[in-house]
């Protein structure tokens, strides 16, 4: 069991990094190999961080990031993931499943009406008092999801940085990123401090983690849209998968 949950944290990796929606993959892999739901939550953010953060770093090593408002959307996804991720340790296993169940159709709707981005990268534009604020709700919205829910967050971020902030495929996949990194970190210390990380499996799962976001990033670096939007569909075809199996 686990050299499946390394397997699957490994090629969750590798579609978050690129196309976020890694816990479509890694949450239901940890759950089938039987932890409660509250310990995969945890020992999942464990892995994911770990991963976002290489992952975060070669995206900015590349220059494919909007520093400024990358900052701003990360500093309000931490604030929205500690509150999410307050909200979620005090609901209960059956409720987060209900959450989840109601959430994927949501999700898929999302991910096919919102399917368009610029063609070329239009570069670091000027931060005005409005783009900052956008920026920042931007994070504190997507945060509160993350914290609560987790599957697709990094998908969202790029459909929402990419529909809202102009941003092609590259630029709006390493934002969402730093946004992720913020929101995950913010998520694991509640997690931590509630004692909810299995360190025997996430360890070893990190470490996959940690090489498929080296893969996924470089994957996404090189081929821009051509990559990042194939991952998006599999990323919907993982949701409405995961929502037929919940509703069997």
């Amino acid at each position: 069991m686990m050299l499946f949950l390394i397997c699957m944290t490994g090629f969750a990796g590798v579609v978050d990094s690129a196309a976020g929606g890694g816990g479509l993959i890694s949450l239901p892999a940890y759950l089938f190999a039987g932890l409660p739901a509250h310990y995969t939550y945890g020992t999942n953010k464990f892995s994911a961080a770990c991963g976002t953060t290489f992952a975060t770093a070669r995206f900015l090593k590349s220059g494919a990031l909007d520093l400024k408002v990358g900052l701003l959307a990360a500093a309000g996804s931490f604030a929205g993931s500690a509150a999410g991720s307050h909200l979620a340790v005090l609901l209960s296993d059956g409720t987060l499943r209900l959450m989840m169940l109601c959430i994927l159709p949501v999700a898929a709707v999302i991910i096919l009406t919102r399917w368009k981005s610029p063609d070329h990268d239009p570069g670091v534009q000027p931060l005005t008092p409005a783009r900052a604020v956008l920026a920042a709700a931007i994070g504190v919205g997507i945060g509160c999801y993350d914290g609560l829910f987790g599957p697709g967050t990094g998908t969202f971020a790029i459909i929402a940085f990419s529909t809202l902030m102009g941003f092609d495929m590259r630029r709006a996949s390493g934002n969402a990123k730093l946004l992720n990194l913020a929101s995950n970190y913010a998520s694991l210390a509640t997690y931590l401090a509630s004692g909810l990380v299995v360190f025997h499996i996430a360890i070893p799962c990190a470490i996959s983690g940690i090489a498929g976001n080296l893969i996924g990033s470089r994957l996404a670096l090189k081929g821009g849209a051509k990559v990042i939007r194939p991952m998006m569909l599999v990323v919907l075809v993982l949701l409405l998968g995961q929502l037929t199996t919940e509703m069997l």
